[in-house]
């Protein structure tokens, strides 16, 4: 790779990693194909139209997080025009003792919730008074029961841990999973005087665009993906790529599939993938990427042409799993994101399974819609269950677990990438699951590629 011409790369997944990767390539001039196994591209990112109702396949939402998520979103804006959402998706709610309560927001809130026992208010006080941890494979719950008390881990964290991961906060290791929460102790000491601390800090006009705000695109998170496409050209995009496999010889890297060859292999599926994709790669180093633990996952959209019950006035409500309840939770599209419902109707998206539960993924159409309706009846108090849409989606690999193997996961990736110059193991199995993650890393990914080029 003495010069540019010899810098070709292969981008394995059409999802948001890869189209994006892809797309800052491209902007830089450099070649490249993306292998995708489907017949569309896109990943889990799917919108689909019916009866009135705008309801995603996959991802619901993201969170503009990241400063590069607005940027990408910004060179698009011929194409796909970025939609944050109402206020109303600042309100969370909680399921405790069989009616809905909202999280705290602030001091008031907290001190008068019925989520949190008195005691536990009161260790609270003490939080930032406590000596930080020194175990970097500590779990959430460790973190939480250590720092908070058992009813903020049963009532907050492990509903949030439910939301995102579909986990479990006593596997989940608090400095891959929540990095940001894990070096906000380190680095501060204490969640509470550290935030308090970091508000404060100057940021850059950069940095402000990361707003936190919830974000979908207006039309649907697909049109996110077909302005990518467009921009990427259809030309370098190949489908049905169900039999790909690499070899590698003399800094080369070549698909199974025609005679090409390519400097660079970057991967962005998923880590079960991986032995089939690159059979060069050492198998014992290898499982320590392939173990990786995923949740399973249904997703069910349910929409109303007329909504008969209690306002949904929230971004969602969370089930705690000490409440033993059959879905994880649900998110009320409508509420905060326009056009997702007939007018006076509603769309909702609901989640069952998860790590504690995977055999909900299993389940039957019939009995899935059983226990939606009676799950949604009960907590929403709806007279009659008749929805307008229902649609089930079932994942079988939905969301990787940033578990006790983590840290053997990253050393592994790590070596595995210097032992084979070119290739580059991403996608979600690091760097975080969420859209902004995945944006985050394919522009990292890119420039990285792109600074080779440069440093020639």
């Amino acid at each position: 790779m003495k010069n540019e011409g010899n810098i070709k790369v292969a981008v394995v997944g059409a999802g948001l990693t890869g189209l994006t990767t892809a797309f800052y390539l491209k902007k830089a001039g450099i070649q490249f194909v993306v292998f995708e196994k489907d017949d569309r591209p896109g990943g889990v990112i799917q919108t689909h139209y019916e009866n009135g109702f705008t309801f995603e396949g996959g991802p619901n939402s993201g969170i503009l997080s990241k400063p590069e998520v607005p940027e990408l979103l910004e060179e698009l804006k011929n194409e796909c025009t970025l939609e944050v959402a109402d206020e109303t998706a600042k309100a969370r709610w909680i399921w405790k003792n069989n009616r809905w309560v909202p999280l705290p927001s602030g001091l008031i809130s907290g001190i008068s919730t019925p989520l949190f026992s008195f005691p536990d208010k009161l260790r609270l006080l003490g939080e930032p008074f406590r000596k930080k941890g020194n175990n970097p494979n500590e779990t959430l719950a460790q973190l939480v029961l250590r720092r908070m008390g058992k009813s903020f881990l049963d009532y907050a964290i492990d509903p949030f841990i439910l939301g995102i991961y579909s986990g479990d906060p006593a596997l989940l290791v608090t400095k891959y999973a929540f990095p940001k929460l894990y070096w906000l102790e380190q680095d501060y000491g204490s969640f509470i005087g550290g935030a308090i601390k970091k508000a404060k800090e100057p940021k850059t006009e950069r940095d402000k665009k990361a707003t936190k705000e919830i974000f979908s695109v207006k039309g649907g998170l697909s049109k996110m993906i077909d302005a990518l496409v467009k921009n990427i050209g259809e030309e370098n995009i190949r489908l049905n790529c169900k039999a790909l496999n690499f070899s590698h010889k003399e800094n080369k890297f070549s698909s199974g599939l025609s005679e090409e060859e390519f400097s660079h292999v970057v991967s962005t599926t998923g880590a079960y993938t991986l032995e089939k994709l690159f059979p060069f790669l050492e198998k014992e180093k290898l499982k320590a990427i392939t173990k990786m633990e995923y949740s399973k996952v249904v997703q069910v959209s349910v929409g109303f042409n007329k909504w008969e019950g209690i306002p949904l006035n929230a971004f969602g409500g969370l089930v705690p799993f000490i409440e033993q309840r059959n879905i994880l939770g649900a998110l009320f599209l409508s509420t905060f994101f326009k056009n997702k419902a007939p007018k006076d109707g509603a769309l909702l998206s609901v989640f069952m399974g998860g790590i504690r539960k995977p055999e909900f993924a299993d389940f039957s159409d019939e009995k899935i819609f059983n226990i939606v309706e009676q799950e949604l009846s009960e907590m929403f108090k709806l007279k009659t269950f008749k929805p307008d849409l229902l649609k089930i989606f079932r994942y079988n690999y939905a969301i990787p677990q940033y578990e006790f193997e983590s840290e053997e996961k990253l050393k592994a990736i790590n070596m595995l990438e210097k032992r084979h110059p070119g290739l580059l193991l991403a996608g979600n199995i690091r760097d975080g699951i969420g859209i902004a993650d995945r944006i985050n890393q394919g522009k990292t990914i890119a420039n990285e590629i792109i600074n080779l080029k440069h440093n020639e």
